[in-house]
């Protein structure tokens, strides 16, 4: 059967026709103009305003913002679709200017809200008015102790143009700029960077570890440059913690994150304290792959039938499906972004690596970009990224300012979604060597999803650590990287020498600051709401429902309070590992009876 590619790319002309339409060019215009007009409006007022003032100032920035971000997130998809494009390029750049340049003129007014003396401030959010706004206005004035003047912070703002976002974009154009060559089934060809970690999954352990190994020496090819890049942002962030009295790197994240320091320590440490979980499967794996012992390339080796290839057509039907056995309306609001083409499906020169759901505001569609090579792992990804669209689909009942939900939240809905499509594929599978295979992958994503994340986030701790002190060699940062692995891996575990550049290509070491624990949290949190849906059954939906809609509206405790989970519970994150420990207990039994 072929396949019309056009419906394998997204249309974006649903949010402008062309980089050069009319249209974007007035809403820059507009964005401006209206930008300007705020700003006079109501700077050196925002603490004399009353309840109904403040409510009318703050609805009137949220529709700006909305006018502000949509030509900057139309030029984000078409660079991350393809960033060797010249119009993109242009576009992107020029969008970027415009964000920060809009970000210097509305500055004052968070500066503001921060400067309400706290009495004042006290009877305004009780007022019905502004309830709407309560969460939203505490999460800025939460920063006031380490916010600068305006000035100041304007200054910061526009030296990030040529700063920490120029390296970003650069370690973005770098790596998709990037080709490799290897030799595959008698034929050397050309491969792309998404391609070649798609061969971890292949049944031939040589192809798997050349094809990692290919990919990471062509990063290492570029270690000048990269391990600049990854310097850089240290410096920069070192320099903003200084600046703005924080204490520790993480600070600032946990702090945007609403989690108490001691939260996101016991969530790490209890991680850390289950390692031993990773390696008991690692030998298990060994046993079923017939290894003495797994290489790090071989971790991801499908065992039975996980090395079955789905068409992309395939891969929709059980994404779609699973989403809606568990309810229909789920279906319904997945299918859309298939009927509707805003998914990029296929891996190719340019394109940005991995996968991401974009949500833009509570009118505009997300979409989502994958790099589908037709491994399971890629449908789970699939599933996964529809799990974001989902969740920003059902946030939209929000206004702008509580759409996006707390980071710690952010990946949710989404690991929620693969758990969803592992537990139909199981359930549906007659053959007993291919449920082995099933369990193994879910098993294998939940260690991806939380050991390894604890260890990307350990990695980024230490590298911001030891920047403070000097330049952070791409030696030592194989080093650090060699070594928060090794603790993950024990003697379960032989990782190959290129591997000492793994570092070299994690995106979101470069884009967000810490970003990756908040997989740990998404994954046990997950867990343990699934395991109250196989309690309650149908009764969980719209408790998980109401999660999902309330987008940023509450803080992370408060969101999940009302499906009964505390997270300042010391034994919390150990139940999620103990649901780990019981799959891995499961597949035990399984083998055994095979």
């Amino acid at each position: 059967m072929t396949t019309d590619i056009t419906r394998l790319l997204w249309n974006t002309t649903a949010l402008y026709t062309a980089p050069t339409a009319p249209e974007l060019a007035d809403d820059l215009t507009a964005g401006a103009r209206e930008a300007g007009a705020f700003r006079e409006k109501y700077q050196g007022k925002v603490t004399l305003l009353d309840d109904a003032g403040l409510t009318a100032a703050l609805t009137a920035y949220e529709r700006l913002n909305e006018l502000l971000l949509k030509p900057q997130l139309y030029a984000h998809l078409l660079f991350a679709a393809d960033a060797e494009d010249d119009d993109n390029k242009r576009l992107s750049q020029r969008t970027a200017e415009f964000g920060n340049r809009m970000s210097r003129e509305l500055l004052f007014f968070d500066l503001e809200i921060m400067d309400i003396p706290d009495e004042r401030y006290a009877k305004l959010a009780a007022t019905p008015e502004l309830a709407p706004y309560r969460h939203y206005l505490d999460s800025v004035r939460r920063f006031r102790r380490h916010t600068l003047k305006e000035r100041e912070e304007q200054l910061l703002k526009l030296k990030n143009l040529t700063g920490a976002e120029a390296f970003s974009r650069l370690f973005d154009e770098l790596t998709s700029s990037l080709r490799y060559r290897m030799e595959l089934e008698g034929e050397e060809r050309e491969f792309t960077g998404e391609e070649l970690l798609g061969l971890l999954h292949h049944a031939d352990g040589t192809v798997r570890e050349q094809a990692f190994s290919t990919f990471l020496r062509r990063h290492e090819e570029e270690g000048i440059v990269l391990a600049t890049i990854f310097n850089t942002i240290a410096l920069d962030h070192g320099q903003e913690l200084e600046l703005r009295a924080y204490h520790h790197p993480m600070e600032p994240t946990n702090l945007g994150n609403e989690l108490p320091e001691e939260v996101v320590n016991r969530l790490m440490e209890v991680s850390e304290a289950n390692y031993g979980l990773a390696r008991d499967y690692f030998r298990l794996k060994a046993q079923l792959l017939g290894l003495p012992k797994l290489k790090n390339t071989d971790i991801y080796a499908p065992v039975g039938e996980t090395g079955r290839r789905f068409t992309f057509d395939e891969a929709r039907e059980l994404v779609l499906a699973a989403y809606g056995e568990f309810n229909p309306d789920f279906r319904s609001i997945v299918a859309a972004f298939f009927a509707e083409r805003r998914i990029d499906v296929l891996p190719r020169p340019g394109k940005s690596g991995g996968a991401f759901c974009m949500g833009m505001t509570p009118h505009l569609p997300p979409y989502v970009l994958l790099n589908f090579t037709g491994n399971l792992r890629d449908v789970a990804t699939l599933a996964h990224e529809l799990g974001h669209g989902l969740h920003f689909v059902l946030a939209q009942r929000q206004t702008m300012l509580n759409y996006h939900a707390p980071l710690p939240l952010a990946e949710t809905a989404s690991v929620f979604g693969e758990m969803l499509l592992t537990r139909f594929l199981l359930n549906r599978e007659p053959e007993h060597r291919t449920k082995i295979a099933l369990l193994c992958a879910k098993i294998e994503d939940i260690i991806a999803t939380t050991f390894r994340q604890n260890v990307l986030t350990r990695f980024e701790e230490r590298l911001h650590l030891e920047r403070q002190a000097g330049l952070v060699t791409a030696g030592r940062l194989g080093d650090l990287w060699w070594e928060e692995n090794g603790k993950l891996y024990g003697d379960a575990v032989e990782m190959i020498e290129p591997y000492r550049w793994g570092w070299s290509y994690i995106s979101h070491f470069i884009h967000a600051r810490f970003y990756c624990y908040s997989y740990t949290f998404a994954e046990l949190l997950v867990l343990s709401l699934y395991q109250k849906y196989l309690d309650e059954g149908a009764a969980f939906i719209p408790t998980y429902i109401d999660l999902l809609a309330s987008g940023g509206s509450r803080s992370p405790a408060d969101t999940v309070r009302p499906a009964g989970i505390d997270l300042a519970d010391p034994h919390f994150w150990q139940k999620g590992y103990d649901f780990l420990a019981e799959l891995i207990v499961e597949l035990k039994e399984l083998v055994g009876n095979a």
